[in-house]
């Protein structure tokens, strides 16, 4: 009987156990709930996960003022709530100006009355206590500027082009912009070469694709220019030839243009998956054009 309920006791331990795990795992509501804001600019990514506190507090009742007491002057700030506010960018960026290196950063600003200070620290993650100014990567000068209300702190991206963008720190009535730009052309670059030199050896697609960017965008023409040879080389379709063809035509070689282009049009006419008829029916005008 005692080894019974000891065995008995032994499977109850054993059973508390293997649930201990799952219950240190249970997540409980935060009062500044975590947040993920992404942005792609050009080719680089930007992603930040930070924390969410509100104006009126973890009862949403009294009203705090934030500038100047809950967030002093001139101290360093974690940017947000719970831990360190993290931003990760996978290309080299300009912040204000100045160079960043691609990588993960911990963000923490020194909020001023005229100006911010903003600051990209190596250290990524852990608690807000751990910041150390020895380990900064960059520290750069903005502006604060009136806003619309915000009870939550929020960080986002107003404003996106293919080589630039605004990330913005906005709180109460107060919004902080940074000024972020990007190499889009450089990096293109650099992922083209690498998914280039990745690519296996029946893949015509990627190459075409890295040349066709690089003719509409009109730099790096050498490389446009072997990439799509590596393409039609390959695998001849109506896609590489025609894109053969205008690039022949740029370059002022009607005839090779002409040739190239009627090797396109039958190529995709023999092909099982055809081209679409505006494709073929312009290029077709391009050959008349070219012919005259």
């Amino acid at each position: 009987m005692k080894t019974m309920r000891r065995s008995a006791t032994l499977a109850v331990l054993a059973a508390a156990a293997a649930a201990a795990p799952a219950l240190a795992e249970l997540a409980t509501p935060r009062p500044s709930p975590n947040a993920t804001v992404s942005q792609v600019v050009g080719v680089t990514k930007i992603e930040v996960v930070y924390s969410r506190p509100h104006v009126k507090g973890p009862t949403r009742k009294e009203e705090r003022v934030i500038w100047g007491e809950l967030v002093p002057w001139d101290k360093v700030w974690r940017t947000g709530a719970n831990a360190v506010t993290k931003i990760t960018f996978d290309g080299d960026v300009m912040v204000e100006g100045q160079k960043l290196a691609a990588g993960s950063y911990g963000l923490y600003t020194i909020p001023g009355k005229t100006e911010w200070t903003v600051i990209f620290n190596k250290v990524a993650t852990g608690e807000p206590f751990e910041y150390a100014a020895e380990k900064d990567a960059l520290r750069v000068k903005v502006k604060p500027e009136a806003s619309a209300p915000h009870d939550q702190f929020t960080i986002d991206f107003p404003s996106v082009t293919g080589d630039s963008a605004v990330l913005a720190l906005e709180w109460e009535k107060l919004m902080v912009p940074v000024s972020l730009t990007v190499d889009t052309k450089a990096q293109f670059l650099a992922n083209a070469k690498d998914a280039v030199a990745k690519a296996k050896a029946d893949d015509w697609q990627t190459p075409l694709t890295a040349a066709r960017y690089l003719y509409d965008n009109k730099y790096a023409l050498d490389d446009a220019a072997r990439w799509l040879d590596k393409s039609i080389a390959t695998k001849a379709t109506f896609g590489n030839l025609s894109t053969k063809a205008n690039a022949l035509a740029a370059e002022g070689k009607t005839k090779e243009a002409i040739a190239t282009a009627e090797k396109a049009l039958a190529t995709g006419a023999a092909a099982e998956q055809k081209p679409s008829s505006e494709a073929v029916a312009a290029l077709e005008k391009k050959i008349a054009e070219w012919k005259k």
